[in-house]
């Protein structure tokens, strides 16, 4: 069993696990508990009432967040004609077609999403089995396989998060940087719970959120309380 630091034991005595906290209280909370050196990510961590063994129940969808990620996402764009030049426009750090085919098979994988117009599915396929399993697949359920490339690539850089569903029933996501400060970070964290919410099938039976936690990326977890966050949500 991995042992914690000092400075994460310090921190997590600090924590009451038994105690479920108000969204504003429970965000000063976690950055009340954050020591390390650099900018840590703000997760947060909900089990919900569904059994992702059932394809009506795997939740897999998108979110932007008001106030973005905090993180620089590079994008990779498969395209050709108009739409590389609107691609290139919106923000694009790489577009092209079979040249960026070739580049990747030979091991180059310096980018962090991938869109792609329809059109360049065939081309992108012959990746599928590099892209597949590090999540870089372009997926029309996630809105990155689309023509409306100029807007997809400002949502990604705007702070735009994929998720999905765990076999457990848990998604886990990074919704910003405790730099952002208690405000942003609420209404990151409600945007977020509130895509969940509208995301909820119609065969999930029972209580839907079934709890909800978050933290920093080297602190400990703060339990919130999923009644009070859901009051929150319009």
């Amino acid at each position: 069993m991995p042992k914690h630091g000092k400075n994460f034991r310090n921190k997590l005595s600090a924590v009451d696990r038994a105690i479920l906290h108000g969204v504003e209280e429970g965000i000063e909370l976690v950055l009340k508990s954050t020591y390390a050196k650099f900018d840590e990510t703000f997760d947060i961590a909900m089990k919900l009432g569904v059994d992702p063994r059932h394809a009506d129940q795997m939740i897999r969808s998108s979110v932007t967040l008001p106030h973005g990620t905090g993180k620089v996402t590079r994008v990779l764009v498969f395209a050709k004609g108009p739409k590389e030049a609107e691609a290139l426009e919106a923000g694009a750090d790489y577009v092209g077609g079979d040249d960026l085919v070739e580049k990747i098979k030979e091991g180059w994988l310096e980018f962090d999403k991938t869109v792609a117009t329809p059109d360049m599915m065939g081309v992108v396929g012959k990746i599928g089995r590099i892209l597949g399993p590090r999540n870089l697949m372009p997926n029309a359920k996630l809105g990155t396989v689309t023509f409306d490339i100029g807007n997809i690539v400002r949502d990604i850089k705007g702070g735009k998060v994929d998720f999905r569903v765990d076999k457990g029933g848990i998604i886990h996501s990074g919704i910003g940087k405790v730099s952002f400060g208690n405000d942003k970070l609420k209404e990151n964290l409600l945007a977020f719970v509130q895509k969940i919410f509208q995301l909820k099938p119609s065969t999930s039976k029972g209580i839907y959120l079934r709890s909800i936690a978050i933290s920093s990326t080297m602190g400990p977890g703060v339990k919130l309380d999923p009644i009070a966050v859901r009051s929150l949500i319009s």
